[in-house]
């Protein structure tokens, strides 16, 4: 089902309308998925169209059960229903957990990273620090010495990304652990964007939420979870906090009043069809995301100037291009694949593009083809 080709054209993608003048390049780059969403997913906005009313719907206990049992089948994370917090999407999660620090608080990330790990805080008129990532045994791993030596005297959060978007890194336990001794020792808060947890590909890396370590992590942790990279569904905008802290969570649900004014509707729908019927689905395009992720390995075999790391997770391949000496976005895009710049992900990304490749096997090929191409030329 997912080698089928769907004309997203006249859809309003913005896949296709960011970069609309380049009318032959193939898109690549934002972070959805060119499949349909689970048959199952389908059916139940169907039905609850045509019941025809649309108006302010609450989160249903059903839904926060669906995503309860759903976390505990694939992270072995016990959760409450108590714990979650329903917003519009993670990007404003983060801004609502940034919104949480007092005017002379700060932020400490990592860079290259999801970009709105760095102008969040920036939102919020919150200085942000961010530290490099380093190359670690083949892998996108954090310098844990440099990360420490970077919290500022009135650091107060740190911003995580796990799976690491860009990158695909899955932390493991000991690199958690590590994170969360600093955040003990130094009384921050954590935000941490699991987004990407469902879509682990690697068959030795696991997902683990960094508050499931402990109870006293927890109860400094701000988790972000969504179906909408999952399911493919990022358009209808849902996604939840869990918070097990009952003042962490009060103070996160303070801070989303200026922000959040809800969620919508059929993104409830939606999403309590997916953690219920959804598992068959996510199960088999995981098994297409690997053979996808075996092409563009071979790619970069056979194209010594570029360079991709270990892939544990997402669909989003970081290809450093440094070797060609030249712009790769700009040499790719007259090549007719459309990409992410990597300069767009903070210092540390120039020199590297990032491309999605959850799209039909023959277009993925055409992408290689593309670049491959542009590359002799």
């Amino acid at each position: 089902m997912f080698d089928e080709i769907i004309d997203r054209d006249g859809t309003h993608a913005l896949k296709l309308e960011r970069y609309k003048d380049y009318k032959e390049a193939i898109p690549a780059w934002v972070a959805d998925m060119d499949f349909k969403s689970p048959q199952c997913v389908i059916d139940a906005l169907k039905k609850r169209i045509e019941h025809g009313v649309f108006g302010y719907t609450a989160v249903n206990d059903k839904l926060i059960e669906s995503a309860v049992n759903f976390i505990r089948q694939e992270h072995g994370w016990d959760t409450k229903k108590e714990w979650f917090v329903f917003t519009s999407g993670v990007v404003a999660s983060l801004n609502i957990a940034c919104g949480m620090l007092k005017e002379n608080e700060s932020a400490v990330t990592t860079t290259p990273i999801y970009p709105y790990f760095l102008s969040a805080p920036l939102n919020m008129n919150r200085e942000v620090t961010a530290v490099r990532m380093r190359e670690i045994e083949n892998r996108w791993s954090v310098d844990f010495d440099e990360f420490e030596r970077s919290i500022k005297p009135n650091c107060r959060l740190i911003l995580l990304c796990n799976p690491y978007n860009p990158g695909g890194t899955v932390f493991t336990k000991e690199e958690l652990l590590k994170i969360a001794q600093i955040a003990l020792k130094y009384d921050l808060l954590i935000c941490s964007d699991e987004i990407h947890a469902d879509l682990v590909l690697s068959k030795i890396a696991k997902h683990i939420p960094i508050a499931s370590l402990s109870s006293e992590i927890a109860d400094r942790t701000i988790t972000l979870m969504s179906p909408s990279k999952t399911f493919n569904i990022a358009g209808l905008q849902s996604s939840f906090a869990v918070i097990s802290n009952e003042k962490l969570k009060a103070a996160f649900e303070k801070s989303m009043g200026h922000i959040n004014g809800g969620v919508n509707l059929l993104a409830l729908t939606a999403a309590q069809a997916a953690y219920e019927g959804g598992g068959v689905w996510l199960k088999e395009v995981k098994k297409y995301l690997r053979e996808n992720l075996k092409l563009i390995q071979e790619f970069i075999q056979n194209n010594p100037k570029l360079k991709l790391l270990k892939l544990e997770a997402t669909y989003l391949a970081w290809i450093d291009c440094r070797a060609l000496g030249t712009d790769a976005w700009k040499l790719f895009i007259k090549g007719g694949v459309i990409l992410n710049d990597g300069k767009s992900f903070g210092e540390g990304g120039e020199g590297f593009v990032r491309l999605n490749f959850a799209m039909p096997r023959a277009v993925l090929k055409e992408v290689l083809a593309r670049m491959e191409h542009a590359i002799r030329i």
